[in-house]
C-alpha cells in the first residue's frame, strides 16, 4: 500500500468528496465519475469586482466620540455609532470566484467494476481506474507548476477503446466556442457590493487524441475510438496587480499552451514530478503503522478517534504540506479561506483573507514543514497592504503608517468590514508583521529579508504610535476602538478598549520593529519611541477564576459564549512565545486554565488552534485528544478537507502544524524535542523538519525517548537542545552535519 495516498472505492458524490489539484495559480477538484467526470476549476486571481479603496470620510470625525463612549462603558452605543459612521464603504469585500468546469462524458456498453479513485501526494497526481467489458481504463490528472497547466490523460489497455465528449462551462459572464481541437471560453468577472467587475478572463482546453477521430460540435468536442486522449487546460485573467487589470489573458494562455503541446504528456509529467518532489520530499514523518492504514481514507477518518491509526496523523501532516504546495507558490496569490478551491459564486465568508486568525493559521505550517518558498505570497501580500493600508490609516484615523483590519481581498482592501462587532479591529496588519518576523527567524534573519520587512514593520508601528490612547486613570496605552475577535463581552457588544490580544500582538510588533531597525542601523529615535510605548502596554492579567483575562476587565466567566471558538487572548502562548513555563510560569498556568474553561470542541480551525496550544502546554495526550476531534467525520470531510463547517482550509494547516508542534518546538537559540509526545506515538521518525535558524533536523525515538538526532545549519550558530529531560548546548558550523550523542 502507498502510505502517501488518499483513496476511495467510489466516485465523489459531492464537492467535499472530490480530490484537489493545484499549482498555486490553478486549482481543480477532481470527482472521478465514470460516465461523467467533472473537474471544477479555479484561477487564483479570478475574484469579483475590480480595483477599489473603501474609505469612509465619516470615520475620522466620529473616532473620538466612539472612543469616549467605550471609555464611559457605553459599549452598545459605541458599537451603534461605529456601525453608522466608521465602517468601510462598501462595508463588504469582494469574493473569490470559480472559473468553471471541465466535463468528460464517457459512454460505456455495460456497468463498470474494480473502481478506484486516488490522490498520490508524492506525485501530486489523481488517478481514476475501473474495468468495463474486459477493458481497463485509467484517468490521470495533474496541474503542473513548471508549465502552468492542468493535464488530463485518459487511456485504455485495448486500442481504440477511448470515446469521450469534452465540455467547458462557467458560471461567469461569457461564452464557449469550438475551434478545431480546442474549446475556448472568453468572459469577464462579476461585480459585487457596488464594485463593477473589471477583469477579463479566458479558459482554453486543447483535446489531443492518440488515434481515433475528433469532431467539433456546437459547444463540445467528441473523440471516438482513440487509444488515448490528452487534455491540456489553462485559465488566465487580466489581473496584473491590485491596481492594474491591463493583462492579456489570451496571450498568457497561448504561450503556455504552445510549450505544453510541443512537449507532450510524458515530458510534462516528468517535469511536474521533479518540481513537486523538490518541495514535497524535503520532509518525512513516520508515527507507526497499523492494519488500519490499509483501509480507504473515508473509513480511516470515520474510525480514527476510536481506533489505532498513527499513520493517518502522519498522512494529515503530508496532506497539509501538499495543500500548501498546491495553493501557495512564489508568484501566486496567498491561500484563501479555501486555499484555491471554491465552486460557489457567493462562497462562505467570501472565501477571502480573514486576518484575525484564519490567514495567519494558513501560514503556521510552511516554516516547520520545510516549505519556506510557500511563504512568498504572504510576503507579497504584506508589500501590497502597506500601500492600500496607508490611505486607510490616514483617512479613518489621521495616522501615519498603515493599517489592516480583519479582512482583505485580491484588491487589498484594508477597511473595517462586515460590522463593527467583527471588523473594527485594527491589529490584523500588526499580526501579519509579527508572523513574518517569525518567518525571518526561521530564515536566520538574513539582511535581505529584514530589509524587505522593515518598511511594513515600521509603518505598522507608526500607526499604533499615533492611535494608542491613554487608559483613563492610568499611564497605560491601549487600542480604542477594538475588540477581542470575535467574542461578545457581558455588556452586549464586542467593541472595547485594550483587549489582551492587541497588547500581546503589539509587544511582538514593537519588539520586531526595534530588532529589525537595530540590525539595519536605522531610525534610532523611532526605536526609542517604540520602546517607550511598548513599556506602557497593559500586562497580561489573571482573573478571579485563575484564567488569563481576555479583556482588561475580568469578564471571562460572564460572557454569553464561554466556549467561544476563538481563543484570541492565548496568542501569547501560541503562536507567540511571550507566555512559557520558564519565563512566565503564572501566566502559563493561567493560559492553561483559560483553555480548560473554553473547552476542546470548536469549529475545525478552532480545534486546529487548540492542538497547538495544548502542545505548547506540553500535554501530548490532551493535544492528541483534540486531534481526534479534528480527524473525525464531524470535522473532516471524506477528502480530508477541514469541515469548519463548511470547508475552510485553515483547519488543515493548523492541524498539521499542531502535529509537528507536538514533536518539535523551536525559538531563537533553543529547540525542544518531543515536548508534547502522545503516549500513542511511542516510536517514530522525523526527517527534514525545519527549526528556527534554518536548522534542518532529523530524529528518531523509541519508548518515547529520542534515540538519534542529526542537525544541519545553514549558518554558524549555537543552540540549546532540550531532549530526554536534559539540555545540550550545540555549536553548529555552516552546512556541517552534527549528530547529538545521547
Amino acid at each position: 500500500m502507498n502510505d502517501l495516498e488518499l483513496w476511495y472505492d467510489s466516485s465523489a458524490s459531492k464537492w467535499t468528496d472530490a480530490l484537489p489539484l493545484g499549482n498555486g495559480r490553478l486549482g481543480a477538484m477532481v470527482f472521478g465519475g465514470v460516465a461523467r467526470d467533472e473537474f471544477q476549476l479555479n484561477e487564483s486571481t479570478l475574484w469579483s469586482g475590480g480595483p477599489y479603496q473603501p474609505t469612509n470620510a465619516e470615520a475620522r470625525p466620529n473616532l473620538d466620540a466612539v472612543r469616549q463612549l467605550i471609555f464611559a462603558g457605553r459599549y452598545a452605543e459605541a458599537e451603534a455609532l461605529a456601525n453608522a459612521h466608521s465602517m468601510a464603504r462598501p462595508y463588504l469585500e469582494m469574493s473569490y470566484q470559480p472559473a468553471g468546469n471541465l466535463y468528460l462524458d464517457v459512454v460505456h456498453p455495460e456497468l463498470f467494476t474494480q473502481y478506484r479513485r486516488s490522490l498520490d501526494l508524492d506525485r501530486a497526481v489523481t488517478t481514476t481506474s475501473y474495468r468495463v467489458a474486459g477493458v481497463s481504463y485509467t484517468r490521470e490528472a495533474f496541474i503542473s507548476a513548471t508549465h502552468g497547466i492542468l493535464v488530463v490523460r485518459i487511456r485504455a489497455d485495448r486500442p481504440g477503446s477511448v470515446s469521450v465528449g469534452v465540455e467547458l462551462a462557467s458560471p461567469q459572464h461569457g461564452q464557449v466556442r469550438v475551434d478545431g481541437s480546442t474549446l475556448h471560453f472568453a468572459g469577464h468577472n462579476m461585480g459585487e457590493h457596488g464594485i463593477v467587475g473589471a477583469l477579463t478572463f479566458a479558459m482554453e482546453a486543447r483535446v489531443l487524441p492518440q488515434g481515433g477521430s475528433i469532431a467539433a460540435e456546437p459547444t463540445r468536442l467528441a473523440v471516438e475510438n482513440a487509444d488515448a486522449v490528452t487534455i491540456l487546460l489553462d485559465i488566465a485573467t487580466s489581473f496584473v496587480r491590485f491596481d492594474d487589470v491591463s493583462g492579456d489573458p489570451q496571450a498568457c494562455i497561448a504561450a503556455r499552451m504552445a510549450a505544453a503541446v510541443e512537449l507532450g504528456f510524458d515530458a510534462l509529467l516528468e517535469a511536474h514530478l521533479a518540481e513537486h518532489r523538490r518541495l514535497f520530499r524535503r520532509l518525512d514523518i513516520d508515527l507507526g503503522r497499523t492494519a488500519a492504514a490499509d483501509r480507504s481514507t473515508y473509513f480511516r477518518i470515520k474510525e480514527f478517534a476510536e481506533g489505532d491509526d498513527p499513520a493517518l496523523a502522519a498522512l494529515y501532516v503530508q496532506y497539509g504540506r501538499y495543500l500548501m504546495i498546491s495553493s501557495s507558490r512564489p508568484g501566486t496569490q496567498p491561500s484563501t479561506l479555501q486555499g484555491i478551491w471554491n465552486r460557489e459564486t457567493s462562497p462562505p465568508w467570501g472565501s477571502k483573507y480573514t486576518t484575525n486568525i484564519n490567514l495567519q493559521m494558513n501560514y503556521w505550517l510552511p516554516d516547520p514543514a520545510n516549505l519556506a518558498e510557500c511563504m512568498e505570497p504572504l510576503l507579497d501580500l504584506l508589500d501590497d497592504l502597506t500601500v492600500t493600508g496607508r490611505t486607510m490609516a490616514a483617512t479613518h484615523y489621521g495616522a501615519r503608517g498603515w493599517v489592516l483590519h480583519h479582512n482583505t481581498d485580491l484588491w487589498r482592501a484594508t477597511g473595517p468590514v462586515d460590522g463593527a462587532q467583527w471588523g473594527l479591529w485594527p491589529t490584523g496588519g500588526a499580526w501579519l508583521c509579527a508572523q513574518l518576523w517569525n518567518h525571518a527567524a526561521y530564515e536566520g534573519y538574513p539582511e535581505s529579508l529584514v530589509r524587505r520587512l522593515y518598511p511594513a514593520l515600521k509603518g505598522a508601528a507608526e500607526f499604533f504610535l499615533d492611535t494608542l490612547v491613554p487608559l483613563p486613570g492610568t499611564d497605560l496605552l491601549v487600542t480604542n476602538p477594538s475588540l477581542s475577535p470575535e467574542n461578545v463581552h457581558p455588556h452586549g457588544a464586542s467593541i472595547c478598549a485594550g483587549p489582551a490580544m492587541d497588547s500581546q500582538i503589539l509587544r511582538d510588533l514593537f519588539a520586531s520593529t526595534i530588532a529589525a531597525g537595530a540590525q539595519l542601523g536605522l531610525d534610532a529615535e523611532l526605536r526609542a519611541e517604540i520602546a517607550a510605548a511598548a513599556a506602557r502596554l497593559p500586562h497580561d492579567r489573571i482573573g478571579k477564576a485563575g484564567q488569563l483575562q481576555e479583556w482588561l476587565e475580568d469578564w471571562d466567566m460572564e460572557v454569553p459564549e464561554i466556549h467561544h471558538r476563538h481563543v484570541s487572548h492565548l496568542y501569547g502562548l501560541y503562536p507567540s512565545w511571550q507566555i512559557n513555563p520558564e519565563a512566565t510560569p503564572e501566566l502559563f498556568a493561567a493560559a492553561q486554565r483559560s483553555l480548560e474553561i473554553r473547552g476542546d470542541d470548536a469549529t475545525g480551525w478552532g480545534i486546529g488552534w487548540r492542538i497547538n496550544l495544548w502542545a505548547r502546554l506540553r500535554d501530548g495526550d490532551h493535544a492528541y485528544a483534540v486531534l481526534a476531534r479534528l480527524l473525525h467525520l464531524e470535522r473532516s470531510y471524506a477528502n480530508l478537507f477541514d469541515a469548519h463547517p463548511p470547508f475552510q482550509i485553515d483547519g488543515n494547516f493548523g492541524g498539521a502544524a499542531g502535529i509537528l508542534e507536538m514533536l518539535v518546538q523551536s525559538r531563537p537559540g533553543r529547540i525542544h524535542l518531543l515536548p508534547a509526545l502522545p503516549s500513542r506515538w511511542r516510536k517514530g521518525r522525523l526527517r527534514g523538519l525545519r527549526a528556527v535558524g534554518g536548522i534542518e533536523l532529523d530524529m528518531s525515538w523509541e519508548n518515547s525517548r529520542v534515540t538519534a538526532v542529526r542537525l544541519v545549519s545553514p549558518l554558524a550558530q549555537s543552540v540549546t537542545i532540550d531532549v530526554n529531560g536534559a539540555q545540550h548546548v550545540v555549536q553548529l558550523a555552516a552546512t556541517a552535519p552534527v549528530e547529538l550523542a545521547l
